[in-house]
């Protein structure tokens, strides 16, 4: 049986027909390739022709000679073993032979056993020649993974700069001449604690370990950014100090975004107090989260580090010999996958954040860049994928928007209570008015801005007088007339606002009570000149209106509220929105049960 330690090329040179097929019927059984030549002239061609990893030839022959073929053989290569068949004793060729480095000579007739086991030994070089081979490829493409996806710079013993990173000079400015021959306190940023570079200097010169920690560092323009940097000592094999190796991980986007967190966002509420304190925690999560896996061509799991096993809670036997769909989560459109998938089968890097899910069907976010893992013909043999865990990132924006949230509902109830309608009038108002905006066809970002603003509709009422607002008959024209100001005075309150959440809200106080034929107020607005938010909200709170009890009427039956709005379609209601209305009401109904009235 062919030994897979045997799988090397072997041309053989022998002019005695009988002999060169016994050895060729020998071979067959332990050698990958055969090649077989009847003198050394034709030995020759095909040596030149293909990759040979052993000769085996005879001395004496037709045309050209044993030892003529070795001498022009080795004029091409000069390290192919060579094992010398010969009966002759003949001083002379022997020395030559030794002459042209030839590996080991065979009396004839030959040894069979002393042929295997040289065969055997060559077959062991070459395959741990083909393993180094394979190994420097790998080293240099995972260097390149590094190159991709990190910064990173080399300095010798004394902290000089011998080596910067193309990444490098980009974040920082600098050009590589620039960088090459200095210390890296040319990018030391003064806000940075001189403490940190003694830290530094300890803990990777005298005690010879590696240094990990966040650092804030100074451009070329005088701009700044921030690094979570692992600056690692080269040894020699006396444990002598050659130089330094820094690989860095650019986090300027997320200091940013906590910076703007704490300072921007700083709305009085506890619910929100307590969401702010979650950005202190989210760098703890961060300087932990350098996950890595690779896979093969096919995107099956190869290797998993134990970060990847602790944000996606499998264990390595279940990862494994799976792809990566395993925590694919389904609200990560498809369209980033093929993206992804065109991007790195023609051997590009790509680049981006993707949600997926654990063992729990837990959500989590990573920044994740996948790298194409090359041969040395350039074929792509596996990917490597280098993530950065932003789950805290995204659940304190969450958190945020959710106390957003509520605080608009809040100052929604404040003009409801005034008028002694329930909170959850603006909760249904809400619910309605996002049924009524997905089926329009507005985008994702429209659906939430209207979803969130709505329950902010009749929020002027604070600016109404209670002898009005709470009149249990009829308003005079009078009074009415000072009712309807309040559209106008909900959107002097909120129009100049920086946020779209209340910018949106103030469209919707000022036009909701706008009607598609012109005879609304306050403007007189008609059709299409109501803005799409006005129009939406205005069927989900006269929907809701009729059928509440308030304390100047009842509420209405369902078959009189639905005549109601089928006699206003075109008049009161854009009608495209009531036959949107229509062809949903069992998620209306379905929502004003949820939030009934106490």
């Amino acid at each position: 049986m062919k030994n897979e330690n045997y799988e090397i090329s072997v041309l053989l040179v022998e002019d005695d027909l009988d002999i060169l097929e016994q050895m060729e019927f020998f071979l067959k059984r332990i050698t990958k390739n055969i090649y077989s030549a009847k003198n050394g002239l034709e030995g020759l061609d095909l040596f030149s022709a293909n990759n040979i990893d052993l000769i085996i030839t005879d001395v004496d022959m037709p045309k050209m000679n044993g030892i003529k073929m070795i001498e022009e053989i080795r004029e091409k290569d000069s390290t192919v073993p060579i094992i010398l068949v010969t009966g002759l004793k003949n001083l002379e060729v022997l020395t030559k032979a030794i002459d042209l480095n030839v590996s080991k000579f065979l009396q004839k007739p030959m040894n069979l056993r002393d042929l295997h086991n040289k065969i055997e030994e060559v077959s062991k070089v070459k395959k741990l020649e083909r393993e180094l081979e394979l190994n420097n490829i790998l080293l240099e493409q995972y260097k390149h993974v590094v190159d991709e996806s990190e910064i990173v710079s080399k300095t010798d013993k004394d902290g000089i700069i011998t080596y910067v990173n193309e990444p490098f000079c980009e974040i920082s400015g600098f050009k590589e001449e620039e960088l090459i021959g200095f210390s890296h306190n040319i990018v030391k940023h003064p806000d940075t604690p001189r403490e940190v570079f003694a830290d530094i200097w300890k803990t990777i010169k005298s005690d010879k370990k590696s240094w990990k920690g966040i650092i804030k560092n100074k451009k070329k323009d005088g701009g700044y950014y921030w690094v979570r940097a692992t600056i690692t000592p080269i040894l020699d094999n006396a444990g002598n100090i050659i130089e330094f190796i820094a690989v860095r991980t650019d986090i300027t986007e997320e200091i940013k975004i906590q910076e703007y967190f704490e300072d921007e966002l700083n709305i009085t509420n506890k619910q929100f107090e307590s969401a702010l304190n979650l950005s202190k925690e989210y760098e703890r999560a961060i300087n932990e989260s350098n996950i890595l896996s690779r896979t093969d061509t096919n995107g099956i799991i190869t290797h998993v580090n134990d970060k990847f096993l602790q944000v996606s809670g499998y264990s390595k036997e279940e990862l494994i010999g799976v792809k990566h769909s395993i925590v694919k989560h389904p609200d990560t459109p498809i369209e980033v996958f093929q993206d992804l998938w065109d991007t790195i089968t023609k051997g590009k890097t790509w680049n981006g954040v993707i949600k997926n899910k654990n063992k729990h069907k837990h959500s989590y976010w990573v920044n994740i860049t996948i790298v194409p893992i090359k041969d040395e013909n350039g074929n792509i043999i596996e990917y490597m994928s280098i993530r950065h865990d932003l789950t805290e990132i995204f659940k304190l924006h969450k958190e945020i928007e959710d106390t957003q949230k509520e605080i608009v509902y809040k100052m929604g109830e404040i003009g409801e209570t005034r008028s002694k309608e329930t909170g959850n009038h603006v909760k249904r108002v809400a619910e309605y008015s996002r049924i009524l905006a997905i089926e329009y066809g507005l985008n994702n970002d429209e659906v939430g801005l209207i979803f969130t603003a709505s329950p902010m509709h009749d929020i002027g009422k604070v600016g109404i007088a209670d002898n009005i607002l709470k009149k249990p008959g009829k308003l005079t024209s009078e009074e009415w007339e000072i009712m309807k100001t309040h559209s106008e005075i909900g959107y002097n309150i909120l129009r100049n606002s920086k946020r779209p959440v209340l910018k949106a809200a103030a469209i919707i106080s000022y036009e909701h009570h706008e009607k598609w034929d012109g005879s609304g107020y306050p403007r007189g607005l008609k059709e299409e000149e109501i803005h799409i938010y006005g129009r939406i909200t205005a069927i989900a709170d006269v929907f809701d209106a009729l059928g509440s009890n308030r304390y100047y009427k009842k509420a209405w039956k369902d078959e009189d509220i639905f005549k109601f709005m089928e006699e206003q379609k075109g008049k009161h209601f854009d009608p495209k929105l009531i036959d949107i209305f229509f062809n949903n009401i069992d998620k209306f109904k379905k929502i004003r049960d949820q939030f009934q009235d106490e």
